[in-house]
């Protein structure tokens, strides 16, 4: 962990510190910043997102972060878990389970997603002051390992006022949540191409015609996600604020072209390669496993429903 956190703060004191906010004219910079951090290892691409979304959200909100501290969003939200915030005497109480809450143990504060009795709110909390405990053996996954994405249950001091991120509902209804979540696809691109880095080590430097057919595929998909990518950094800071309501349309189907083209370079990883670099070298082993795990968060299948639905409304 000690690692991590220190090539955590290493991001935000050098890359992360100037990195541009999504549609501010670098949202290009800011997801190929975001690949190039992910592709040295997918577990700190992901801790570096999301303190780099957490310092997005805050901004929208018009809200600083704490001075130096590392962040993380603990936004999930599960039948089997739930997180609540109730007023109280100097502010809000916090209480419940949340899962998935990556950085455990890493970060310093968490903008954390919470029911209200006016809707669900973000707090921005002290990790260390909100966090009563960790649920047991509650991320034994193999795969994204170093994120340490844990079940956490909450209980602490009051939180002020001064540390509700926005008005309710406000995480999921500003333009920023769907730049963020094409900010994620820009991870799963770094972690594709770590991939592909590590095998270039492995390749027989004469390859037959079948390994350089499955690196041409695999260097295909990248292309298809960098390209798909730029065109979306672009359309984002050409609409910053959202007027044409097209950043929802435009971050499924970025996220749906990266999510099966990672998948292709997955495929055609372990078919150029076979088992040797996947049980010999325990770089690419865990990288496979990483971007394996990271891809099974996407919600392809309905998000696939939600554009055929477009599709047959279009044609009415």
């Amino acid at each position: 962990m000690s690692q991590m956190r220190s090539s955590l703060d290493e991001f935000a004191q050098t890359a992360g510190a100037g990195l541009p906010l999504p549609g501010s004219g670098g949202t290009w910079a800011r997801f190929a910043t975001l690949a190039e951090w992910a592709s040295r290892d997918l577990s700190l691409g992901r801790l570096c997102e999301g303190h780099a979304d957490a310092l997005a959200i805050l901004a929208e909100a018009g809200m600083q972060p704490v001075r130096g501290a590392a962040y993380g969003v603990w936004a999930s939200r599960s039948p089997t878990a739930a997180t609540f915030a109730e007023r109280t005497k100097g502010g809000w109480r916090l209480s419940g389970v949340k899962e998935f809450c990556s950085g455990s143990g890493i970060i310093d504060r968490a903008l954390v997603s919470a029911t209200t009795c006016d809707g669900q709110r973000m707090f921005d909390v002290s990790v260390a002051e909100q966090v009563a405990s960790v649920v047991p053996d509650s991320w034994p996954s193999c795969g994204m390992a170093g994120s340490v994405s844990e079940t956490l249950e909450f209980g602490g001091p009051a939180i002020s006022e001064e540390f509700v991120v926005g008005r309710p509902e406000f995480y999921t209804s500003r333009p920023g949540f769907w730049f963020g979540a094409t900010g994620v696809a820009a991870c799963w691109y770094g972690g594709a191409v770590g991939l592909i880095k590590d095998l270039v080590e492995w390749v027989n430097p004469d390859p037959s015609e079948l390994v350089l057919m499955d690196l041409g595929e695999a260097v295909s998909a990248l292309e298809a996600i960098r390209t798909s990518l730029q065109i979306a950094a672009s359309e984002i800071d050409q609409d910053p604020l959202d007027e044409h309501d097209t950043a929802r349309f435009r971050a499924i189907v970025t996220r749906q072209l990266a999510h099966e083209c990672a998948k292709t370079v997955l495929e055609r990883v372990a078919s150029a390669g076979g088992a040797r670099p996947l049980c010999h070298h325990e770089g690419q082993s865990r990288r496979a496993a990483d971007l394996y795990i990271y891809l099974s968060q996407h919600r392809g299948r309905r998000d696939a429903v939600e554009l055929g639905r477009r599709l047959l409304k279009g044609r009415s």
